[in-house]
C-alpha cells in the first residue's frame, strides 16, 4: 500500500527566497486566494509589475461583474458564411462596430473580490523593507505557512480557506502587531476585465459601506454596478474600522497574535466556525481528499526524471482541486486571475475535467456536466438560429452560456462532442443505469447537432466548411475534414448510439447515428502522413501550418479511432517532431502527443514529450504550467489537467491495454486509477 501522506508531503512547495513568478494559492474549488511571501497580498503591485506578471487575486466562481451601460447585443452585425448553398451567420467581424463588439466580449468578467495585505506604520509595506525567510504550502493539510522579516523583526503567518465557505482564515504573530507598527488592511477594487481583475483607481464607480457590527467584527456591503456582495470580518486580537471613501477596512492589532476570518458572502449564511474549528475542518477535508482519490508513487525509480513527473502529478491535483470544482467550468487560468476576462473556453473543458473520472473523483465530473444541463436551452437556440438541429455548445462564454463574439471562437467545433466524452467517462467509472437516463438529453441533443452539421458529398459525409479546427491557423471557408474533428464527430455519433442501446431503446432509435458515423470520409493523407485538413497539402512545408496545436495527432491519442493506420500515425508524429515550431505548442499539446505516443507503443517518447523543453511546457515551483512568452497566461490549467489524463493512461492503461506503459527506469506504483478509453 502506498504511503499517501509521504507522497503528497514530499512534493510540498518550499520557498526560501522571493519568487514572483510562482506565488502560492489556497482554495476550496470555488473560491481561491493567491498570496505573496507574507501569506497575504501585500505586494500586489510588485507582483503585477513583474515580467509575465502573476497577479495576486481573491476570486470566486460567483464573482462576475459587467460594466454599465452595455449596448443592446441584438444590434451586433453578424458575418455571413456560405454553408453548402445556404447562409450561416457568425459574430466574427468587429469592423464598424468595434465598441459594441468589445463590450460584449469583456462583459461579464470575473473580478478581484478584495486585496488583503499588511501595512507598516500606516503606509503600504515596501518589498525592500521585507525579507522572505521560509514559506511552505502543506498540501496534505491545505495550509500555507509563511515566515518573513520586517526591518529584521520576524513575522509568521498561516493562511487557509474553509473547505465549504468562501472564507479566508489568517493568523499572524509578531511583536510589531501589539505595538501597532504592523496592521492588516482589506482594500476593495472596482471590477476589471484585465488579467489582475482589479481597478484600484476608479473609486467613484463602486461603494463600500458598513452594514453590520458584531461583538468580534464587522460586515460591509459592496456594490459594483449590478454586482453586490458582503464581506464579514471576525476574529480576535484586533480592532476594525472602515474607510469607505478609499474602500478599505483597517484591522489594528492589540495583541502579538491575531486570528482573522474574512468571509465573502452572496446570501444569508452561517459563519460560526472559530479559527481552530475551521483549521481542523480544513485539515480533515484535505486528508480525506488525498485518501479518497487515486495516487501514483514513483519512489524506487532509477530514471532521474521520475520524481519530476510525480511532483507535477501531485501539484496538478492540488491546483485543480482548489479552483476548478465549482458549479461552472473553469477559465484557462481558473480562479487565480483573468484570462480572456475569466470566461470559460468549453473546448478546454475536457482538458480540465476528464481526468477526474480516471483519478477516482467521478463526482467532480458529474458536477461539471451540470453546466450543460443549465445552458441546454441556449445551446439549442444557437443551433436553431444557424439552421441546425440539436444543441451547439458555445466556445467562449460566461455563466449565461451565450457565445462571445470572436474572429475564432464562434467557428470552433471540437468542443461539441465533449459532453458525450465526459458522460462516457462517468459511465465507465460507475456503470449506473440511472446515469443513462440522466445524461440522455445532453447526449442526444449533442449528437443531433453533429448529425446536422456534417454534409453529404457523394456517397460520403464530410465535416465543413466553414469552421476553424483545434489548430487555429486555417481559413474557415476552406477547412474540410480536419482529422481530429472528423474522428471526434464519428466517435461521438457512435457513442450516442451505444448510449441509447444501453437504455434498451428500440433499434430504430439505437441506429439513428451509426449510419452517419460509418459514412464519414477518411482523414486525408499525403506523403505518408496525416494532413491538418483535406485542403491543406502544405501542412508540413509552409507557415503558419506547422505551428500551434498538431491536432491531427489527437485522433489517435485522445481518441482510439479504429480507422487510423498506425504506421501513418507514427510517421506523422515523427514529422511533427521534425518540422513543427515547438515554441508554438500549448500546454495541452504535450500530454496529447504523449497519449498518441503511448497508443503507438512508443513509451519512451511519451515520457520525453511530457517533459519536452519548450517555452509553453514550463512548470513552475508552484506546479503551474506557465505559457512562457504569453503574458496573458502566467498559468495554464489545461496543461495540468491534460498531464493528469496522460499520467493515468500511462499508469493504468487504455482500451485493451492494461497496466503501466512507462519505459525502463520508472518504478511506478498506482492505486485506484481507471484505465483510459
Amino acid at each position: 500500500m502506498i504511503n499517501r501522506r509521504q507522497v503528497i508531503e514530499r512534493n510540498n512547495p518550499v520557498y526560501r527566497k522571493l519568487n514572483k513568478d510562482a506565488p502560492l494559492s489556497v482554495g476550496n474549488g470555488k473560491f481561491c486566494f493567491t498570496a505573496d511571501f507574507t501569506g497575504l497580498q501585500t505586494f500586489f503591485d510588485e507582483y503585477a509589475a513583474a515580467d509575465d506578471a502573476f497577479p495576486l487575486c481573491t476570486m470566486a466562481d460567483w464573482g462576475w461583474h459587467s460594466y454599465t451601460p452595455v449596448e443592446d447585443e441584438s444590434e451586433l452585425r453578424l458575418t455571413p458564411f456560405d454553408t453548402y448553398g445556404r447562409t450561416v451567420n457568425y459574430a466574427t467581424d468587429s469592423t464598424g462596430q468595434e465598441e459594441l463588439f468589445k463590450n460584449i466580449r469583456v462583459n461579464a468578467h470575473k473580478f478581484h473580490l478584495g486585496k488583503v495585505s499588511f501595512e507598516y506604520l500606516g503606509n503600504d509595506l515596501s518589498i525592500t523593507e521585507c525579507e522572505p525567510v521560509c514559506q511552505i504550502l502543506n498540501l496534505w493539510e491545505g495550509v500555507l505557512s509563511s515566515v518573513f522579516k520586517v526591518n529584521n523583526e520576524i513575522v509568521s503567518t498561516e493562511t487557509f480557506i474553509h473547505p465549504e465557505e468562501d472564507t479566508l482564515y489568517f493568523r499572524a504573530a509578531s511583536s510589531f502587531l501589539k505595538s501597532e507598527k504592523l496592521r492588516i488592511t482589506i482594500t476593495f477594487p472596482y471590477g476589471s476585465h484585465k488579467k489582475s481583475a482589479a481597478d484600484f483607481l476608479q473609486r467613484d464607480l463602486h461603494t463600500t459601506k458598513l452594514c453590520e457590527q458584531y461583538e468580534n467584527g464587522i460586515c460591509v456591503e459592496r456594490k459594483l454596478d449590478t454586482a453586490t456582495y458582503k464581506v464579514a470580518i471576525k476574529g480576535k486580537g484586533f480592532t476594525p474600522s472602515v474607510d469607505g471613501h478609499n474602500h478599505k477596512i483597517i484591522l489594528t492589532p492589540q495583541e502579538e497574535e491575531i486570528k482573522i476570518s474574512i468571509s465573502f458572502i452572496t446570501e444569508k449564511t452561517s459563519l460560526s466556525a472559530s479559527y481552530e474549528d475551521a483549521l481542523a475542518e480544513c485539515k480533515r477535508f484535505w486528508e480525506n481528499y488525498w485518501n479518497s482519490g487515486a495516487v501514483i508513487d514513483f519512489s524506487g525509480s532509477t530514471d532521474a526524471r521520475a520524481m519530476e513527473l510525480e511532483r507535477r502529478t501531485v501539484l496538478s491535483h492540488y491546483l485543480i482541486a482548489i479552483q476548478s470544482r465549482g458549479k461552472y467550468p473553469p477559465a484557462e487560468t481558473g480562479l487565480t486571475c483573468n484570462s480572456w476576462y475569466g470566461k470559460f473556453h468549453l473546448e478546454m473543458h475536457y482538458w480540465h475535467h476528464a481526468q477526474f473520472a480516471l483519478w477516482g473523483r467521478v463526482e467532480e465530473l458529474k458536477n461539471a456536466l451540470e453546466y450543460y444541463k443549465q445552458i441546454l436551452p441556449v445551446a439549442k437556440e444557437i443551433a436553431k438560429s444557424q439552421g441546425y438541429t440539436g444543441a451547439r455548445w458555445p466556445k467562449m462564454c460566461d455563466p449565461s452560456g451565450k457565445n462571445t463574439p470572436s474572429s475564432v471562437a464562434v467557428l470552433l467545433i471540437w468542443q461539441q462532442p465533449h459532453p458525450i466524452m465526459m458522460a462516457e467517462l462517468i459511465w465507465r467509472a460507475e456503470q449506473n443505469h440511472e446515469l443513462l437516463r440522466e445524461y440522455r438529453e445532453i447526449i442526444v441533443e449533442t449528437a443531433e447537432f453533429i448529425k446536422s452539421f456534417i454534409h453529404k458529398d457523394g456517397d460520403k459525409y464530410v465535416v465543413g466548411p466553414p469552421y476553424i479546427p483545434a489548430q487555429e491557423r486555417h481559413d474557415p471557408k476552406i477547412v474540410l475534414n480536419a482529422p481530429y474533428e472528423l474522428e471526434y464527430f464519428r466517435w461521438g455519433l457512435r457513442k450516442a448510439d451505444e448510449w441509447l442501446a444501453r437504455l434498451g431503446e428500440p433499434a430504430c432509435y439505437a441506429v439513428r447515428y451509426a449510419q452517419f458515423a460509418e459514412n464519414l470520409t477518411l482523414p486525408a493523407v499525403k506523403d505518408g502522413v496525416y494532413l491538418a485538413h483535406e485542403n491543406c497539402p502544405d501542412t508540413f512545408s509552409k507557415l503558419p501550418f506547422y505551428t500551434d496545436h498538431p491536432s491531427m495527432l489527437a485522433m489517435f491519442g485522445v481518441l482510439d479511432s479504429g480507422r487510423i493506420d498506425t504506421s501513418i500515425m507514427s510517421a506523422t508524429l515523427d514529422k511533427v517532431l521534425e518540422v513543427w515550431d515547438k515554441k508554438t505548442f500549448y500546454g495541452w499539446d504535450f500530454p496529447m502527443m504523449a497519449m498518441t505516443a503511448c497508443r503507438l507503443g512508443r513509451y519512451k517518447d511519451a515520457v520525453d514529450l511530457l517533459l519536452m523543453e519548450s517555452p509553453k511546457n514550463t512548470w513552475m515551483e508552484n506546479g503551474h504550467n506557465r505559457m512562457t512568452g504569453d503574458d496573458a497566461l502566467p498559468l495554464y490549467l489545461p496543461g495540468n489537467g491534460g498531464f493528469l489524463i496522460a499520467m493515468a493512461m500511462m499508469a493504468a492503461g487504455y482500451g485493451d491495454v492494461k497496466g503501466s506503459s512507462f519505459p525502463e527506469g520508472f518504478n511506478v506504483t498506482a492505486e485506484g486509477i481507471l484505465p483510459y478509453i
